[in-house]
């Protein structure tokens, strides 16, 4: 099915011949044409939006769902801090004066529930009056206020009382699957790896009715299904077959689509081309129609650690400072294989003490091994991805001045038309431009499960339609992901004020043709570390390969020292990978939220016509997207 349609409230239903069994068999006369409504309304088309709603008393005037803190007396209109804040952002809206709104107290108003307000959220690509993303001319100071959403820093250090951190943390953690679910697992991969669910779905089928798109979505659904269920259990599997009867295995469904799901976000790089038939499956299932059809849904809740836990009114377990130990990651690098082995035996120890000191009747010992073990992960997630954000960072503030450049050599400077720079910008302006991106980028790294799980929930929102478009890039389903916008708005605004200055647009591209649904959105921030990971490791191990005297000749006759190769590496990275190139047209990309790591992309697809790209392959360089 190429749309989801929405139904019109209180619209009458299709005739009774439109049922489970008429779909499934080979005679579709009597569902090819439902007919009309009684009444002659039909159901409304995908393509037609509802007409435009005042937001509710108490809200912001902009995003529609959050309580209003702020008033602009020029503008007369109430924000949140957020909105406020990317409305009043550059030009002589900056002049608007405001007032904090006396009366909330933390209070949320209530706002009346409507059926089609999710049909209403748009992404909220908020900037000044439909600016471009061009770079600014000036630089723009962000005031510091108090923040809307509380996002969390860096894990506690062993020893400190580690507070709240693992309890807001740990819901947003999945699960780690378990031997059984692994094998589920591939059961999963295996019919998805075989399904051709897009290819038919996502087609433009001009002369199908509705009843046909509908038809088409159900038999595939029945087909990965029914193939899963006969896989692992031939007797049920044939009662399936036998009977039509979808509703009696429903757990059993819901349970392998959501560790498929909960592996995917523990392992980003996994099931890269199985993933997304997966969610645009469960989507399509979200249905109404569907869902009344099949008599159950596909979906359910991610199992996070604090899920099972607050199941067993365990929670303290988080709270516990023994835990920082239980979870740390142990390094190998520059250590001796005694402190590794000791750091190994004090972790098990911690491990165990807290297993035995928390279990319940109907939570195991190794149930919360399980639990620990999913934290434990979650941290060499955040190393292999955030920390590569906050070692470059470190590497532009050792190798280069924030305001004034020695030498050509180690400006950043960048002027648009030259060498594929879109943007113009000196060393000074070019310094705080990379500085804030990876800043960004680090941030919404450390809250990547957090934004995986309101991508989902957009994604699989059962009011809030797609349509299907072509984008430039092939057909792609473009919908509104207002949750997964306003978390990147939190995000950004937390970053802007960590900053004290913000250099370029602050447009986040969210449901349009840039980035179509929140899978796009998710897909590309998950490859960041794919981009840094292997610039960090080459300039980690430039000195190592600098000890061999052929080396050391090499770099010293081409380059003048190990210090200048890293800086010329360095350089050239944070000038041409944030220069606002890399897009199709002279509209896309720029210093919007998303062009900038566009332009990072496009950088990588160069680096085999750099003079140092001989160095990268000595130090074990394969691609972007190899092992590292």
């Amino acid at each position: 099915m190429s749309e989801t349609p929405s139904v019109v409230e209180d619209a009458p239903k299709p005739s009774a011949a439109f049922n489970l069994e008429t779909i499934l068999s080979d005679n579709h006369e009597a569902v090819e044409h439902p007919g009309t409504y009684s009444n002659g309304v039909s159901t409304v088309g995908w393509d037609e939006e509802g007409a435009e709603t005042q937001a509710a008393e108490g809200y912001c005037i902009e995003c529609e769902d959050q309580p209003a803190q702020v008033l602009c007396e020029t503008c007369s209109d109430a924000y949140c801090e957020v909105c406020f804040a990317a409305q009043h952002r550059k030009g002589s809206r900056r002049q608007h004066k405001s007032k904090p709104l006396s009366g909330q107290g933390g209070k949320k108003p209530t706002k009346p529930a409507t059926t089609d307000d999710a049909t209403r959220e748009e992404s909220m690509d908020v900037d000044e009056g439909g600016a471009s993303d061009s770079d600014d001319d000036e630089w723009e100071g962000i005031a510091p206020g108090p923040s809307t959403t509380e996002v969390l820093g860096a894990q506690p250090a062993i020893g400190v009382k580690v507070g709240e951190w693992f309890v807001e943390r740990a819901k947003y953690i999945p699960l780690r699957l378990t031997l059984i679910e692994r094998k589920y697992l591939r059961l999963l991969e295996a019919a998805l790896n075989v399904s051709e669910y897009t290819d038919k779905i996502d087609t433009i089928g001009f002369g199908l009715s509705k009843a046909k798109r509908i038809v088409q979505q159900i038999r595939e659904l029945c087909a990965i299904m029914s193939g899963l269920l006969l896989a692992a259990d031939y007797k049920q599997g044939q009662e399936l077959f036998t009977d039509r009867d979808f509703e009696s295995n429903a757990e059993f469904y819901q349970s392998i689509f959501e560790l498929g799901r909960r592996h995917k976000i523990m392992n980003p790089d996994k099931m890269r081309t199985t993933y997304g038939k997966l969610i645009y499956l469960l989507q399509d299932s979200q249905s109404p129609d569907v869902k009344e059809l099949l008599n159950f849904s596909c979906v359910r809740p991610i199992k996070t650690v604090y899920s099972i836990l607050e199941e067993h009114q365990v929670t303290d377990l988080l709270r516990d400072d023994l835990i920082t130990v239980a979870t740390k990651e142990i390094y190998s690098e520059g250590r001796s294989r005694r402190e590794i082995q000791k750091d190994i035996k004090s972790k098990e120890r911690a491990i165990e003490t807290l297993a035995a000191r928390y279990e319940r009747d109907g939570l195991s010992q190794e149930k919360l091994r399980q639990c620990l073990y999913s934290i434990g992960d979650n941290h060499a997630f955040l190393r292999v991805n955030r920390d590569p954000c906050e070692r470059m960072i470190n590497y532009l503030k050792e190798y280069f001045h924030p305001t004034q450049a020695k030498d050509s050599k180690s400006s950043l400077a960048i002027r648009s038309g030259r060498d594929g720079a879109r943007l113009s910008h000196d060393h000074g302006k070019q310094y705080a431009y990379v500085l804030q991106s990876l800043t960004l980028w680090r941030e919404i790294l450390h809250d990547m499960f957090h934004l995986w799980s309101l991508a989902e929930q957009d994604l699989l929102a059962e009011n809030v339609p797609y349509r299907l478009r072509d984008t430039g890039q092939g057909l792609n389903r473009v919908q509104a992901s207002p949750k997964t916008s306003r978390m990147m708005h939190n995000i950004l605004h937390k970053a802007q004020k960590s900053v004290g200055a913000w250099i370029g647009s602050s447009v986040i591209h969210m449901g349009d043709h840039n980035v179509p649904n929140a899978l796009m959105f998710i897909d590309k921030y998950t490859q960041i570390y794919r981009i840094l990971l292997p610039i960090c490791n080459t300039l980690s191990q430039i000195p190592s390969l600098a000890a061999k005297p052929a080396l050391r000749s090499y770099i010293d006759d081409e380059f003048g020292s190990t210090e200048n190769l890293t800086r010329e590496i360095l350089g050239d990275f944070f000038r041409h990978g944030f220069d606002g190139s890399g897009a199709d047209n002279f509209f896309d990309a720029g210093s919007c939220i998303d062009g900038r790591l566009t332009s990072a992309w496009n950088w990588c697809a160069t680096i085999e016509k750099k003079r140092y790209f001989h160095v990268f392959l000595l130090a074990g360089f394969v691609g972007f997207d190899g092992e590292w």
